[in-house]
């Protein structure tokens, strides 16, 4: 018997990851006949156990699958507890996250009890997440060119879950002799992911005004971010800089302890934003911000993307690099 836990930020790739464990564990039997699921939101933790101390049934082994198990909390864990402890040889237990962080507790008794923990989270940029590109590729049998992962990276932004059906797609044509071109995959690429928000402030803060309007459009349109969600992260990006202009802070711990962050690089960044704009910079920027958050709100009738644009690219020519 072994209990495992999956969880992920990205639900995709978090069922993704059940369904190919689950095909792992069933392996040629019949699933109906092996897999005992609870995905609803009425199930009880005592009707899992109830379920993994069934043994099974016309198979050599039966396995029992509990998803969102992170609406639970320890006293409705007790019984999975218990059943770690003393569990049924003959049964596997599939914990899904979901509904909420899942109980330390529960995570440390699987650990001691011999089972497995896996985090299907991915990092959302840099080699991180090109290794995993790969690995997912030599999973389906491809073969990439490095030219082919860099755009494949770019193209997910925060989308981890399109991955497999691009791969999927590529695989169908193609066997792990053969090298896949970034010419090839190309025309199977359709609107690019949402990116995270400091890819659109960074390129802001650099003066770059279309490399900042392209991702916003994926902001909003691959990352479904409405523009005034768009503007609610700019206004907190600007006024992290407001709070430290004129505050003394010079250094990284001390704009972090202004701020009230225990992270210190996003200190860092905001007090090296807020000295390059200054205090007549940063009054112009949430000048802006203001005045296109009444326009976004109806006071021109204009397309509030349109609006949005036009904030972020005079938000970039406010960088001083940018003027020079």
């Amino acid at each position: 018997m072994t209990t495992y836990v999956l969880s992920g930020d990205d639900e995709s790739v978090l069922r993704t990851a059940v369904r190919e464990l689950l095909n792992e564990l069933v392996g040629d039997n019949d699933s109906s006949m092996m897999v005992d699921e609870f995905d609803d939101a009425e199930f009880s933790m005592q009707s899992v156990v109830d379920a993994a101390h069934t043994p099974p049934f016309l198979t050599d082994r039966r396995v029992v699958v509990a998803r969102n198990v992170g609406r639970f909390n320890l006293a409705d864990l007790s019984p999975l507890l218990s059943f770690i402890e003393n569990p049924l040889d003959s049964t596997d237990v599939v914990l899904v996250g979901g509904g909420g962080a899942i109980p330390k507790k529960l995570l440390d008794a699987v650990k001691a009890g011999g089972g497995e923990v896996r985090s299907t989270s991915v990092a959302p940029r840099g080699k991180d997440r090109a290794l995993w590109v790969r690995s997912r590729a030599a999973a389906k049998g491809v073969d990439l060119d490095d030219r082919v992962v860099a755009r494949l990276v770019d193209w997910l932004g925060e989308n981890s879950g399109a991955l497999d059906g691009i791969l999927d797609t590529i695989a169908s044509s193609h066997n792990a002799k053969t090298r896949v071109r970034v010419e090839e995959v190309e025309p199977l690429l359709g609107e690019a992911g949402g990116v995270p928000p400091w890819d659109l402030t960074d390129a802001i803060d650099r003066g770059d005004a279309a490399k900042a309007i392209s991702l916003l459009h994926r902001m909003v349109h691959g990352g479904g971010r409405h523009p005034l969600q768009v503007m609610a992260i700019l206004h907190g990006h600007y006024a992290k800089m407001s709070m430290l202009d004129g505050s003394g802070a010079n250094s990284q711990d001390s704009a972090a302890e202004v701020l009230g962050m225990k992270s210190g690089f996003p200190a860092k960044k905001a007090l090296e934003g807020s000295q390059r704009l200054g205090t007549d910079g940063l009054r112009r920027a949430m000048g802006l911000l203001a005045d296109a958050d009444l326009d976004v709100r109806g006071r021109t009738g204009l397309d509030d993307v349109a609006v949005t644009e036009v904030l972020v690219a005079r938000l970039a020519r406010l960088s001083p690099s940018r003027r020079r």
